[in-house]
Order: structure tokens, then sequence, then C-alpha cells
């Protein structure tokens, strides 16, 4: 009879060594090393896993059934709702309102089925309390405030429910891997053993997850590809929430999910064209641009700021937390090499009105327009907006939906659009619409009121 082989692994990092070590070779940790026997590394074992494989060709293609989580904006980002037997990993800082909207998700899912609410956090004192608050009708969800991977395993076994949220998957801890939750060994095999029991029985599987002060989701990446779908929550203002997809196998990433925090909860923003705008009664300070932004689906009209100073100590600076900041120095490169305006020596400050993170490349000819204007202390028409992409040759070049763009302008009281020149066969005079070829012409488009 043949020695059973057994394996030191580091309950912080996952390293295996052969033999038991004081100090984990790896990360440096002391007495981390546990022992754990390696099974099916016989004959018998290798047989177990055999499987079989099937030609592509024969396989019978199917669409995976979704169910409405009761939000129509969640249903956006998830690419159309839930989808039996997935796993969605949601992401974001403390306060944000993650067990919120998730305690709302539990009681508004039209699932068909039990709902299982697993909290390693809060206790069911806690839940209740937070439901009575919001006003959710929570008859159906059975609560579980529980950290032990293998009672939690107990429970999903014996009332099979068919959506599972776990708040959080920091929280969990299995007993085979030490008594220490939160490692990286802990929340990989956490997370496998839930994926696996939830994706054999067609039970949605939601993951709640603690985030680092550098805003990603802590804990191994691996995580993030064992899941079907990465959410992640952002602060936009004070009030507003926005929900972006980082990864969506059974949709698309370019949604976004628009909330509000209310006394009763998230709350859905059906309308939110002008929801990023600063209404004002003058004139529109030097440094301000209105730009159509492309979302997913829709258009949200953003107002872009910049300031422009000396810089102090000789040394230039860029303050930029909602606009990557190599995106504005290479903006203001630009200026500097085609327009002849200098910015090397001044101090470059950049926000977006609401505080959403802006990513995409129709935000770049207003961003130079705006630095323009806050360099030179010339302000912008009113009911004027504009997109483009901006080369380092200084040319506008053209960007998707652009005709969508100038649309939702017009319905919000924009007159005039200064935009990339769209494809020859399209019509080229069209009241407002002002097409430029570069930066240089797109300036003198915007400013030419105020230079007569």
């Amino acid at each position: 009879m043949g020695r059973q082989k057994t394996v030191f692994i580091c309950g912080n990092c996952g390293h295996q060594e052969p033999k038991w070590l004081g100090r984990c070779p790896d990360c440096g940790e002391w007495n981390s090393l546990i022992e754990k026997s390696l099974s099916g590394s016989g004959k018998k074992g290798k047989e177990q896993s055999e499987g079989n494989s099937l030609p592509l060709h024969a396989i019978e293609p199917h669409a995976g059934q979704r169910v409405e989580t009761g939000m129509a904006e969640l249903d956006r980002v998830l690419g159309g709702g839930i989808i039996k037997g997935s796993s969605v990993l949601v992401g974001g800082e403390p306060g944000i309102g993650k067990s919120t909207i998730m305690l709302q998700l539990a009681a508004g899912s039209g699932v068909s089925g039990k709902v299982l609410y697993v909290s390693g956090e809060e206790s069911p004192g806690q839940l209740k309390s937070r439901a009575e608050r919001i006003k959710v009708q929570a008859g159906d969800v059975e609560i579980l405030s529980e950290t032990r991977l293998s009672a939690v395993e107990k429970v999903l076994e014996r009332i099979k429910p068919m959506l599972v949220v776990v708040d959080s998957i920091q929280t969990l801890i299995s007993e085979e891997l030490g008594p220490v939750p939160g490692t990286v060994n802990q929340i990989k095999y956490c997370c496998h053993e839930l994926i696996s029991w939830c994706r054999e029985r067609g039970t949605a599987l939601f993951l709640v997850a603690h985030v680092t002060k550098e805003g990603s989701i802590a804990g191994p990446k691996v995580i993030e590809h064992m899941v079907d779908t990465v959410l992640m929550f952002e602060s936009a203002n004070t009030e507003v929430r926005v929900i972006r997809a980082a990864k969506n196998r059974h949709g698309s990433v370019d949604e976004i999910g628009l909330f509000t925090m209310t006394e009763t909860g998230l709350a859905q923003i059906s309308s939110p064209s002008s929801l990023f705008m600063v209404q004002r009664e003058e004139e529109i300070p030097p440094g301000i641009a209105v730009a159509p932004v492309y979302e997913g689906s829709r258009i949200l009209l953003v107002e872009l700021q910049a300031l422009v100073v000396p810089a102090k100590g000789g040394f230039s600076r860029i303050y930029s937390d909602r606009i990557d900041a190599g995106r504005v120095s290479r903006i203001a490169a630009v200026l500097e090499k085609h327009v002849g305006i200098r910015f090397s020596d001044q101090d470059i400050y950049v926000n977006v009105a609401g505080g959403i993170r802006l990513k995409e490349v129709g935000i770049e000819l207003p961003l130079a327009i705006a630095l323009y204007s806050a360099r030179t202390d010339l302000p912008i028409s009113r009911g004027t907006a504009m997109a483009g992409e901006l080369s380092l040759a200084g040319e506008v070049r053209p960007i998707p939906h652009v005709r969508r763009r100038v649309k939702a302008c017009r319905e919000m009281g924009f007159t005039r659009f200064i935009g990339p020149e769209g494809l020859r066969e399209e019509k080229q005079e069209e009241d407002g619409f002002v097409r430029v070829q570069g930066i240089k012409q797109g300036i003198s488009a915007v400013f030419q009121k105020g230079r007569q």
C-alpha cells in the first residue's frame, strides 16, 4: 500500500512546499504553512480524472435564460438580466451601497425559487433593520449569518436556492486552510467551491468583494477570471452611484447603470441626459466645455472643467482623477506644439462635473478646448457642445455615433456642435454642425465670436 502524499500550503499566498518550513519562502509569512493531503495521486485517481471531449459542431448551442433583477439599470449592465448558473463579483468602496443593492436584488428579483443571503459581516437583526428602512418585501429571502464555508454548503444543499448572495467573499473561511479569513488561498478556494456548486445546479451567484485603497478588488486577480461578470461600484458625487461592468461573458462591458442614494435605498435614474450638467443663470466661466459622451447605448452630456495656474516651485503638475492624467498631459503637449500656447510652466487641474470617470476618446477635443479656454481666459459661448478624438498631429479624428451625439445636444437646447468631418457621402452642410479637421480650426470655430 503506497504512502499518502502530503504538501504544505501557505495560508497567506498559496505557495506550496514538499515539507514544513517555519517561514514561507515566497511571501515571508511566519508559521503559515498548513499540511494538506494530495488525493487522487494513484492510478484510480487518474482514471477518475479522465473526461470525454465533444466536437464543437456536435454541441447544441443554447442561450442562457435571463431573469430580471427588478432594477432596469442593473439589468442593463448585466446584459439583460441574471443568467441562471452564472456568477457575478460586485466590488466597491465601503459605504457605497453594495449591501443595499444586493438586498434589493434578493427581495425584488424574478427568480422562481428560494433566495439565500449569506452575510459574514452583519447579523440577521441588522439586515432586518435595513430591509425595513429601505422598505423591501423580503418574504422569500432566507438569511444566513455565517462565515464557515462548510456550514454555508450544508444550508445550500438543504434549501437549494435559485439565487445566492454572499456578503462578502473575504469573510468566508474553510477550516481546511487555516483559521485566518481573507487570505489568498481562502478566497480562491471558497470562490471555487461556491461557483462550482451554483453552476452545476443552475443557481445564480452574487459575490460582494472588498476593494483596496487603489480601488481594485482585494484578493487575488484569479477570482475575477473565475466569475462570469465583474461589476464595479463608483461614487459619482454625494448621491449618484455608477455601476460598470469590468468583465461580462454574457453581455457588453460598455453599459453603465445609474442610481441615486435615497432614504429608501438605491433608486434608478431613468433620464440621465442632464445629470452631469451644472445649471447656470450667468455666463459660462472660462475653462468649461460640454461634451456628449457615448456610454453603452445612451448619450450623456457632461461638463469638463479645466483650471490653469502658474506652477509653484518651477515644476508643472497635473491634477486629474476623473480623466487619466496621461491623456491630459498629451492634450496639453498637442496644444503647445500645434497652437503655440505654453503649458510647461503651468499647473493643470481637470475635473468632470458630477464626478463620473471618462475614458472615451471623444472627450479629447472638448478637453483641449477647455484647456485653451482656461489658459487664455476666453469663455466658450453658451449653447456650444463638441466631441472628437485628437491625434498627435493635431488632427480631429472621427468618432462613432456622431449623429446621435448631435441629436442629444439639440434635445438639451444646444444650438452649435463642433465635431470631426464624417464620411464624404454624408451631408456636409447642417444647421449648427461645424465640421473641423484640426485643433486650430476647432479653436477658431469655438472662439470666433469672442475674437470679433
